[in-house]
């Protein structure tokens, strides 16, 4: 079966991103640094990439396959999630990417990874969807990627991961190197599902970052328990490992130990969800959370603050 068509779609939207940046011993001459790829998202120009890709550039330079070469503007970008955004100002049509908002990933769905591995020119490489929501793989601990085994490789980073009708499904972010024994992983790749990619897109082409709502805890779910008291049968919720110190919990009260059971009216059952669920509520706003301590069930009323800035 041949998915020439899904390429035809799809592959003239994924670009080479250079950075380029000034080379201080060599006569303060413009260098390439580190390369990677794009996405190009709309017809006004905007592009995705991942920000390692672009990190301290004096100069980022988009290479499409038809030959055009433009300058582009670092719109904004976010650590959190390793995304940038770029923007250039062509005259012309410009490819984009096809997107599907309803058509979701699901494991062992052929995809094919586009992207430009080691400045050899556009490579597109085959495997399957591995897993869905993989999760720790970055230092926040709460990115979450899909897994696949198309091959991956140093300048594929920012490029595009399309099913076989050529929508994007994710952007391309990293593969592992070695894994805890110093073995060389095969055919473990990972990528941004293009929801979320789209989500942080738009927030940056809107405030230039991303603001994220922030409660200052840690934890981790816990399976139903039954109380001894106070009239209910079995709880399920999040227990706190971690307050930050003057941080929004602390502030309200929230203590190690207790356990949350629904934030701003919402169940508490996964940690990932709650804390996704709060990144989208605005800094300044009073919420209500419900813990259990010792038995008792206890409604708290939080501040939400901005997530600290991370580089």
């Amino acid at each position: 079966m041949s998915y020439n068509q899904a390429v035809r779609r799809a592959a003239p939207a994924v670009v080479n991103v250079y950075n380029r940046s000034v080379n201080a011993s060599a006569n303060n001459q413009l260098e390439i640094r580190t390369l990677g790829s794009g996405v190009i998202m709309d017809e006004r120009g905007y592009i995705i990439t991942n920000k390692h890709v672009i990190n301290d550039a004096d100069q980022i330079i988009v290479a499409l396959q038809d030959g055009r070469v433009f300058e582009a503007l670092l719109v904004g970008s976010d650590a959190l999630t390793d995304l940038a955004v770029l923007k250039v100002n062509a005259t012309g049509g410009l490819p984009v990417i096809p997107i599907n908002p309803k058509r979701m990933p699901h494991i062992g769905d052929v995809v094919m990874a586009i992207g430009n591995p080691y400045n050899l020119g556009q490579t597109i490489t085959q495997g399957i969807v591995s897993a869905t929501g993989r999760i720790g793989l970055n230092p926040s601990g709460r990115q979450n990627f899909l897994q696949t085994d198309a091959s991956i490789n140093h300048g594929n980073s920012g490029g595009a991961l399309v099913n076989s009708l050529g929508e994007l499904m994710g952007i391309n972010t990293l593969s592992f190197d070695k894994s805890n024994d110093g073995e060389t992983p095969e055919g473990i790749g990972f990528a941004i599902p293009f929801q979320l990619a789209t989500k942080i897109m738009d927030k940056l082409i809107r405030d230039g970052r991303v603001i994220r709502g922030y409660i200052g805890i840690s934890g981790r779910e816990i399976a139903p328990l039954h109380t001894q008291g106070g009239g209910i049968d079995q709880i399920q919720g999040i227990v706190v490992n971690e307050v930050a110190p003057d941080g929004p919990a602390a502030r309200a009260g929230i203590q190690v130990n207790d356990v949350i059971i629904s934030v701003n009216n919402k169940p508490a059952v996964s940690a990932l969800e709650t804390m996704d669920q709060v990144a989208e509520i605005r800094p300044g706003s009073e919420i209500p959370v419900e813990v259990m301590r010792e038995d008792k069930k206890l409604s708290l009323k939080v501040t939400i603050q901005e997530y600290p800035a991370t580089t």
